[in-house]
């Protein structure tokens, strides 16, 4: 195989040319539209209309937006509606007179009225008794988001880590409060199988739902379950085109187009191409792109069907970041960055490589087969595959001692450190329905909702592994570069699978070849219930469970002489919830909420090397539960919206990771995470709107096998962490208007590992934006990220971090009509 990097074709000159296009078209089209298509900017006050659990779509004219997703029309009861009402989604869309008018439909900077996205939770997140985070489509516009790992910057809790050892995984690779939730993101309420780094081009919004959420989604979800709402055709039509370019070479073009076919069906196509470098990091670079229509039938009416395609193609470079060393003198490490290694150093070879492919096939289903009656079904096919070859960088004892010593003279071993990751060609597919019937009715003086249905999910994974050899020799432990002045280029190393080293195969310790071939398999049937009951019309009860049968299976065959390797294991697990609501007004809530999680292992078949092990397969599932009390509270005629929660996370048969191997080595530890979150969001003034969020984390490892790691602090969970973004309309209406935002997002600092002996120092970042509407449709904006170039880290793992990216400047000009 030759050393050269594989660059893709490059779509983003398909995409210019698209929005080239439809701006040209769309600008002749203008002069004979009214401008009422317009909506106004305020998202004030709705009028109350009836309500009965399902948050109703806000009817504006023949826009009506249809999302399956979401919910369908309330059921008509005689019971007032006690919240008040906010369209459902969002599209950009200029204000008359160059105001900074961004929204045609959607809840605008207020979460509270965002609906979190799912029939399975059917309010907002103003009446969903839990703490839900929600990054708002206006949001993401204002800050030019484009990946998940972007939006998820305005989310308190949530850090991100670069995988593990042998299994070691890049993609987004989540932990919510401290726990993993790398198989916990969901589309549209389904469960998101892949690994791989998801661009943001096509979604309207995300809720994070925090603590133990396995009553909705099934196992897993400890630290909480990640949903993205994807943006669906609807009524109407709409045309957006965007263009961003700037530091890191970075050039970016989106397009949304939405048609109106008839009455009640229109088609909607998203787009995105993308290529950039990362300012303040050598060599990392992304290619990609993606395309997602979607088409509605029945939309706006009684029975709606919308079918959905998504792909996307990514070509990048993994970054594993920089290695922990510890001065001497000193017990705590910290990334050598933090010493004066230069920020810029990567550790790679050109043989590293991160290619990727996903397509998503999902139809929805929605009826509502009486005023008491509405089911929905959503059915998603997935295949996903990826070649992923990756350097690990680690810095032993002797490197750490030369690098304060003698700098020029340390080498980082670059290959097999913690065993892996080696390379691998991975190929998935999924299959997932999800059946729920939402039933009101009254017994009495009592109001029920009851929700009910099955998930049915099959996922398989293969992969076929290879391997480094150095100067024709199996294994690479001298494969090393110098820490201080790293060269990509490895004279003798050659890629194992290919060739005349098609059969060398790297031997591991203890003189076990590694297997030519993994694969795993996994299948969970779920059955879910859950009821509300209204025992006043200012007090409500609910309670549900879930049960889940799991049965997972793991090959290791062919290629080394050891035995192959085949294992299984199944669980029946069964989670409930019950949450008490007092809503004395309209704009008020206060909440008690109990929850219990479980994860069992061999869940992550996707994102594990070896999800099942002999020495494992006694080991207990992981259970969680979950104490919360809150209050949410709406101000200024619903425009301000502010919440505050007390909650209380245990966990235990904790699955702990060997950082020598990246395997399992425990499940009798205990943890606890208690603490403090607020938020608070909306319009202040018709010009002036914020969001912002707090969290205090107390996170203590409460039991453990290692008795000296009893009452430290849980790794990857800080114990303070802000974000805030703010925006001002000067002169809206007025030629001369200008739009400035910023804000800043502040991480405490975050150890390592379970001992305690690893630490990355506090996280500060501010960033900016100013923007102009020129007429009625175009938009230019300028945003500045980090813009005082501190030295953060993003990815995180028990010895290495990975420097943020740099100050960045990206320019972008957008037409919307």
């Amino acid at each position: 195989m030759s050393a050269k990097r594989v660059r893709p074709s490059h779509p983003l000159t398909l995409i210019v040319g698209m929005t080239l296009a439809c701006t040209s078209a769309q600008a002749q089209a203008q002069s004979v539209q009214s401008d009422d298509e317009t909506a106004p900017h305020d998202t004030a006050r709705h009028k109350n209309g009836n309500r009965e659990g399902a948050h109703r779509s806000a009817a504006r004219r023949d826009k009506a937006l249809h999302d399956g997703a979401l919910q369908s029309r309330a059921d008509k009861s005689d019971r007032p509606d006690t919240r008040a009402r906010q369209p459902d989604s969002a599209d950009a869309v200029p204000g008359k007179g160059g105001e900074e008018n961004l929204l045609v439909r959607g809840t605008g900077m207020n979460i509270l009225h965002q609906p979190i996205g799912l029939g399975r939770m059917p309010e907002d997140i103003m009446h969903t008794p839990q703490t839900v985070n929600a990054v708002p489509q206006i949001l993401m516009q204002q800050q030019n988001v484009k990946s998940l790992d972007e939006a998820l910057r305005n989310v308190p809790g949530i850090t991100a880590s670069v995988g593990e050892g042998e299994g070691g995984m890049a993609g987004d690779q989540f932990l919510i409060r401290g726990f993993a939730a790398q198989n916990d993101i969901y589309e549209n309420g389904l469960r998101d199988f892949g690994v791989y780094t998801r661009d943001s081009f096509d979604y309207d919004h995300i809720s994070v739902i925090k603590g133990p959420s396995s009553e909705v989604f099934g196992n897993g979800t400890t630290g909480g379950a990640i949903n993205i709402v994807t943006k669906v055709a609807h009524l109407g039509d709409s045309y957006n085109a965007q263009f961003s370019g700037g530091s890191g070479e970075y050039y970016r073009g989106t397009l949304d187009v939405n048609k109106q076919l008839g009455d009640a069906s229109a088609i909607r196509i998203t787009g995105m191409g993308n290529e950039n470098n990362v300012a303040g990091r050598d060599n990392i670079y992304s290619h990609r792109w993606g395309l997602a229509p979607s088409i509605g039938f029945g939309l706006g009416r009684r029975t709606s069907f919308t079918l959905e395609y998504f792909h996307q193609s990514d070509n990048r470079i993994p970054d594993y970041g920089v290695p922990i060393v510890t001065k001497p003198g000193s017990t705590i490490g910290r990334p050598a960055t933090e010493y004066g290694l230069n920020r810029h150093n990567w550790y790679g070879t050109n043989y590293d490589q991160d290619v990727s492919n996903v397509n998503m096939l999902t139809a929805r289903l929605n009826s509502e087969i009486s005023q008491h009656l509405t089911i929905s079904d959503d059915l998603r096919g997935g295949l996903y595959d990826r070649y992923f070859s990756a350097s690990q960088p680690g810095c032993d004892a002797t490197c750490q001692k030369l690098f304060f010593t003698n700098p020029s003279a340390a080498q980082v071993n670059r290959r097999g450190h913690l065993g892996g990751p080696e390379p691998y060609q991975q190929n998935d597919w999924s299959v997932q329905n999800v059946f729920s019937a939402r039933a009101n009715f009254r017994t009495g003086s009592i109001r029920h909702q009851i929700i009910a249905g099955w998930d049915v999910e099959h996922i398989y994974d293969r992969r076929k592994n290879y391997a480094y050899n150095f100067n024709g020799q199996n294994g690479t432990r001298t494969d090393t570069t110098s820490l201080v002045d790293p060269s990509h280029v490895q004279p003798g190393l050659l890629l194992g699978g290919f060739g005349q080293y098609q059969y060398d195969l790297v031997n591991l310790s203890g003189g076990a070849g590694r297997k030519l071939y993994k694969t795993g398999d996994a299948t969970d049937v779920g059955a879910f219930f859950s009821e509300q009951m209204w025992l006043a019309p200012w007090f409500s009860i609910r309670g549900g469970f879930r049960w889940d049968h799991w049965n997972s299976h793991y090959f290791a065959t062919e290629g080394a002489t050891a035995a192959d390797t085949r294992l299984s294991q199944q669980q029946n697990t069964i989670n409930p919830t019950v949450s008490l609501m007092y809503t004395p007004s309209d704009n008020t809530m206060v909440y008690f909420n109990w929850a219990r999680s479980t994860t069992p292992l061999g869940l992550y078949v996707t994102n594990s090397a070896e999800p099942l092990k002999s020495s494992t397969q006694g080991f207990k599932p992981e259970k969680a539960s979950l104490y919360e009390i809150g209050v949410k509270q709406q101000f200024l005629h619903g425009r301000l919206g502010a919440t505050a929660s007390l909650f209380r996370l245990e966990k235990g048969n904790a699955l702990m990771t060997d950082p020598s191997t990246g395997s399992v080595s425990s499940s009798s530890d205990s943890q606890r995470n208690q603490g403090v979150e607020l938020s608070l969001s909306g319009q202040i003034t018709r010009n002036w709107s914020l969001i912002g969020t707090y969290a205090y984390y107390d996170a203590t490892t409460t039991g453990s096998l290692t008795p000296a790691d009893i009452g430290k602090r849980i790794q990857y969970a800080p114990k303070n962490m802000a974000t805030i973004w703010s925006t001002y309309t000067i002169a809206p209406n007025k030629p001369w208007n200008l739009t400035f935002g910023g804000g800043l997002t502040w991480r405490d600092s975050v150890w390592l590992d379970a001992a305690n002996t690893a630490r990355v120092p506090h996280t500060t970042e501010w960033d900016a934006m100013v923007s102009h509407m020129i007429g009625h449709r175009w938009r230019l904006a300028l945003n500045g990220y980090n813009l005082a170039n501190r030295l953060n880290y993003s990815n995180l793992f028990s010895d290495r971090a990975t420097p943020s990216v740099g100050r960045t400047f990206l320019g972008s000009l957008s037409f919307t009509y």
